[in-house]
């Protein structure tokens, strides 16, 4: 039986030419060979899967080679080439190091350096997976990798280049290499498909290279799976079958449901699909990704991100024309959340089912202008009338208002007024504008002018606030500010505090002397700073509910300091411990203490 050997190794590359997708670096190391500018360490680095290692090898070999090729490539027919390809050569030297990243690995190394090549100009040492050395030997092949001997070449490999010691970059010329686009891929495979003789539809080879994420390595291995799946026959449906992938021609159908707004057509497809064994998650991120394809086919400018297989770009197109910017944005934001949600979700496909349904009915809510954009709401620009309330004036002030219009017609005033109102009338509001007592008389709304006379001055805003002190204590029966009713006042105030659980503000207006200054005016003497600022802060209750009880908003008051504090002897309740509490409690009753001494008990203060 004859030794099977997978893609990726029976495919390696052996010159730089045959290097795919990596003609930024293949091109520079050629020119470099050819010029004799070769650096003493080089660095490559990038994803998996891209061509480090191998462009290491075939730098290798090339160095090496006794009789190069005009473009630069290596012979294949020189004692060096045969011994390389046989994997007999003693200049070149691998080390993994992530199996050999100690001090001591590295310091067999630089021994090593030293000795110069048998047959040859130089010797390679290549270093794969170099992030892995330790933080020693790093530091251990600094000196080394700075000044090597002239016959030594030093190739560093890596994944993870942000890994790996500032001091060791600087030291190495460094070549990033980028993924291989699927385009490149899909050509790779169908050239290798064409020599082992394996049936295979392009749309296939396009799956797969888009499912290998640019690295070609995960592609051959994916094309050997295949083929062995397929007994080397590959098709469109049987490369989704085996990749697990979803065909997207159900979102095409989940789509046009969408435009129609068929609800039991999506819902169906969708049981369908979640039959095949594909989780929700899954479906939401696919039919995110295919809102994405449509979206960048929109515009010319970025068809070139559409990375689908060829038989479908007409589809996108087709459909992308079809809709807006604005429902594919929405529609990403609602499968956005949908993917951010399904982990937390108990029924998984009750929550994907509620988000196909919002889809469902996302054109309904989007409406449609004609550049295609979202239609914004419309400002309304013309001015529409606005309806006033009819108001109802006295007669006497409608015969007064006329008088002053008649004289004085340039200026407009602006007065707020209240009649003498009795218990069974109601207050009303009296409103005097230029040119606007013969439009309230009617229902229908006019257009009222701008004033152009002055705002009133501060004279009519002091003349307003005496009118609505007058009218606060009109509504009732002032009662006069005296010493027995103030008295009563203050301790039915007193009583709210104690109820409410006031107890600090009780204690301090209590321990407060009050004095009626006059008729309109009262103090309160407090005995301590401390005991004026906490009746300071009951300032504004205090005085309400003395103007509730007076009827009376012009009472003020006025907290001072006494300055008798210290002559008057103010008995305050002090709260005592419970030491002083059991000492005063046997002072009044002796048997306690003679139970205590009989009993012998301890007492916990």
């Amino acid at each position: 039986m004859e030794n099977f050997v997978v893609s990726a190794r029976k495919y390696r590359p052996q010159h730089f030419s045959t290097v795919v997708g990596q003609s930024h670096i293949t091109t520079t190391l050629k020119n470099a060979i050819l010029n004799q500018h070769l650096a003493h360490a080089f660095l490559f680095t990038g994803p998996r899967g891209v061509g480090k290692t191998t462009c290491a090898r075939i730098l290798a070999k090339t160095i090496n080679c006794d009789s190069l090729t005009p473009e630069g490539e290596a012979c294949d027919i020189c004692t060096s080439c045969k011994s390389f390809n046989s994997g007999a050569s003693f200049n070149v030297h691998e080390l993994d190091a992530a199996s050999n990243n100690s001090v001591d690995d590295i310091r067999d190394l630089t021994d090593q350096v030293r000795i110069g090549p048998q047959t040859g100009r130089y010797k390679i040492y290549i270093i794969d997976e170099v992030h892995m050395l330790s933080s020693s030997a790093f530091n251990a092949f600094l000196k080394t990798l700075e000044e090597p001997p002239a016959h030594a070449i030093f190739i560093l490999a890596t994944t993870e280049k942000h890994k790996i010691l500032p001091t060791i970059l600087s030291r190495c010329q460094i070549f990033d290499f980028k993924r291989i686009t699927p385009i490149d891929i899909a050509l790779h495979l169908e050239e290798i498909t064409s020599k082992e003789n394996i049936q295979a539809e392009p749309a296939a080879l396009q799956i797969i290279a888009q499912k290998s994420d640019g690295c070609m390595r995960d592609a051959l291995s994916i094309l050997d799976k295949i083929v062995s799946f397929t007994n080397s026959v590959l098709t469109y449906s049987n490369t989704l079958e085996h990749l697990n992938i979803l065909d997207e021609d159900y979102f095409f159908k989940i789509f046009d449901m969408f435009q129609e707004q068929d609800l039991p057509g999506v819902l169906t497809i969708y049981d369908e699909i979640d039959k095949k064994g594909f989780e929700g998650d899954t479906v939401m991120n696919s039919l995110a990704e295919f809102f994405r394809n449509l979206l960048v086919s929109k515009d010319p400018r970025s068809v070139a991100l559409l990375q689908v297989v060829e038989d479908f770009k007409k589809k996108y197109l087709t459909a992308a024309a079809s809709v807006s910017s604005g429902y594919l944005i929405g529609a990403l934001n609602i499968l956005t959340e949908a993917e951010i949600g399904f982990k937390q979700a108990r029924n998984k496909k009750l929550h994907v089912e509620f988000h196909l349904i919002r889809l469902t009915h996302l054109k309904q809510a989007v409406t449609l202008i004609n550049d295609g954009g979202l239609d914004k709401k419309k400002r309304v620009d013309e001015i529409k009338p606005v309806a006033f309330k009819k108001i109802n004036f006295s007669p006497s002030l409608v015969e007064s208002n006329k008088s002053s219009v008649a004289t004085e017609k340039t200026a407009a005033a602006v007065s707020i007024s209240t009649p003498p109102v009795t218990s069974t009338q109601n207050a009303s509001l009296h409103i005097e504008t230029a040119g606007v007592t013969e439009s309230a008389k009617s229902d229908k709304p006019k257009q009222i002018e701008e004033p152009t006379a002055p705002l009133p001055g501060l004279g009519s805003i002091k003349k307003i606030r005496e009118q609505m002190l007058n009218r606060k204590t009109d509504q009732g029966v002032v009662h006069p500010l005296t010493e027995e009713l103030l008295t009563n006042c203050w301790n039915a105030y007193l009583e709210k505090l104690q109820e409410n659980g006031q107890i600090t503000s009780h204690t301090n207006l209590r321990m407060a002397t009050v004095k009626i200054v006059d008729e309109l005016m009262f103090e309160i003497l407090s005995g301590s700073r401390i005991q004026q600022q906490f009746i300071e802060n009951e300032r504004i209750g205090l005085l309400s509910y003395i103007h509730e009880t007076f009827n009376n908003i012009k009472i003020q008051m006025q907290i001072l300091l006494d300055p008798d504090a210290d002559k008057n002897d103010i008995v305050v309740e002090q709260t005592l411990s419970q030491k002083e509490q059991y000492f005063k409690m046997i002072s009044l009753y002796p048997l306690v203490k003679e139970l205590r001494d009989r009993l012998n008990l301890d007492l916990d203060y």
